[in-house]
């Protein structure tokens, strides 16, 4: 059996490990986005079996390099433009290279209190940076916590708000109401995973109808939520977007909060991608209504140079939320928890085990602090605009959905239907195939378009003028 690594060789293999990501970042540049061969190549690669005694660190990396990287798409490559970010940073890195080998199991606040402490400072810290109510700090009612993504965020909410409309009652097997949760048609997937996880049911999910700019009709909502109070259903959730997945439209959520509090139905906000622009003052008019929401959630790791996972999500009673999630046997009981004087975030979040999330986060505030985050929001911003401004200089294109942020939606001009969609997703392949790209596309009013993202930190305006100048003249070349 091999021997346990000492703490001699972690250094030295540690090291060698470090330097094996700073040349992968440093060459990130030289390498296509994405990779080219057929599924199952990895695969067909690697042993059928796990290897009987132990390997050297050397033949790891070795591997890595053979085997592993040319099967990766490098979503840290200057050139990759699709999704929304994914972003990471050398601070991310180390703070979870310092969470890994602290191996904390923070499930309470007595198995860590640092843990648990240095989260919910940094959450409170988020508040002020990203101009949040003050009905989110956890000096108040509320608090916030670290999720793995956003669709854990709105499973949690959806829990905490049938908790609510059920006056408690919701997990009792002789309740049989009919709940009903709504969002808009360019609403997030995790939307109606949550309502099947929750016993909702997808069935019972409303998709409410957009305006021109893709955003919720609050009129539209209205009259669903009323249709099914008079049908007998009890409305539970309304989960508003800022920032879709689609194309970054922004929900109206003052007029959205004020039919909530009509119904008495709880609304979340879900701005998983565009919450991360709140950190620049001038981008905060998206979040005008945020402080009626009952509950909020962002990802640092989508464009705040937080690797994933790193979802940060807030409430205004975290009393609703512990309600409706703690469970607890005799073998987690303790002095701190039985005080009352502590935060247990076991309670705030589906699984028991939580690791030391908040590190890697906490690293990447102090080391950009706010305005080496606001310079990297606004970098990406300002590309993405610069873009726009290309594409619409160009009678072939046009823009096809307003970009508040750093995602542009476009098409080639045609009016021949089907026909157009088919001329557009073939210069989408031909792009991606190229190597020096990556775009996804989406549908638009229900055409077809390309979607732009802007968002690694390596992605300087050169970049997007290749991508620009990529696509151009593709665009001329016969499909």
């Amino acid at each position: 059996m091999a021997a346990h690594m000492t703490p001699d060789e972690f250094r030295a293999y540690g090291h060698q490990v470090v330097d094996w990501v700073a040349d992968y970042w440093a060459t990130l540049e030289q390498r296509p986005v994405l990779p080219s061969d057929p599924p199952g190549t990895v695969a067909g690669k690697l042993p059928a079996r796990a290897p009987v005694a132990g390997e050297g660190v050397d033949a790891i990396l070795k591997d890595l390099d053979e085997v592993v990287l040319p099967g990766v798409t490098h979503w840290q490559h200057p050139g990759f433009f699709a999704y929304f970010p994914a972003n990471t940073s050398g601070p991310s890195v180390l703070g979870d290279l310092v969470s890994s080998g602290l191996g904390v199991q923070g499930m309470l606040w007595a198995t860590s209190p640092a843990a648990t402490e240095v989260e919910t400072v940094v959450l409170d810290w988020l508040v002020g940076l990203l101009g949040l109510p003050e009905r989110f700090l956890s000096t108040g009612a509320g608090g916030g916590v670290i999720q793995d993504s956003a669709s854990s965020a709105t499973l949690v909410a959806t829990l905490a708000a049938l908790h609510r409309a059920s006056g408690g009652e919701w997990r009792s097997a002789g309740v049989r109401r009919r709940f009903t949760a709504y969002t808009s048609t360019q609403g997030h997937s995790s939307i109606e995973k949550a309502a099947r996880i929750a016993g909702i049911g997808d069935g019972q999910v409303r998709a409410v109808e957009t305006d021109e700019a893709c955003a919720m009709r609050p009129e539209a909502l209205r009259a669903a939520l009323a249709a099914d109070v008079a049908a007998g259903c009890v409305p539970a959730i309304v989960v508003a977007t800022i920032g879709t997945t689609s194309t970054t439209a922004v929900d109206p959520l003052p007029a959205i909060a004020e039919i909530c509090r009509e119904y008495g139905v709880w609304l979340h906000v879900d701005a998983a991608y565009a919450g991360s622009a709140a950190v620049c003052p001038e981008l905060r008019w998206s979040h005008a209504g945020v402080e009626f929401a009952d509950s909020y959630c962002f990802d640092p790791h989508k464009w705040l140079l937080t690797g994933f996972d790193c979802d940060a999500f807030w409430v205004a009673d975290r009393a609703e939320l512990v309600q409706a999630l703690t469970v607890l046997p005799e073998y987690l009981r303790n002095a701190a928890s039985d005080s009352g004087a502590v935060l247990d975030y076991r309670d705030w979040q589906v699984p028991l085990g939580r690791r030391f999330r908040a590190l890697k986060l906490w690293f990447v505030l102090r080391w950009y602090g706010e305005e080496g985050l606001r310079a990297h929001i606004r970098s990406g911003v300002a590309a993405a605009q610069w873009f726009a401004e290309r594409v619409r200089a160009d009678e072939r294109f046009e823009v096809v959905a307003p970009h508040p942020f750093s995602l542009v939606c476009f098409r080639l001009r045609s009016d021949d239907g089907d026909g157009a969609d088919e001329q557009n997703a073939a210069l989408l392949a031909r792009a991606n195939a190229s190597g020096a790209a990556y775009l996804t596309h989406t549908r638009v009013h229900g055409r077809y378009a390309l979607r732009l993202a802007v968002g690694s930190p390596r992605t300087e305006e050169r970049h997007v003028a290749a991508a620009w100048e990529l696509i151009a003249g593709l665009a001329g070349e016969p499909g």
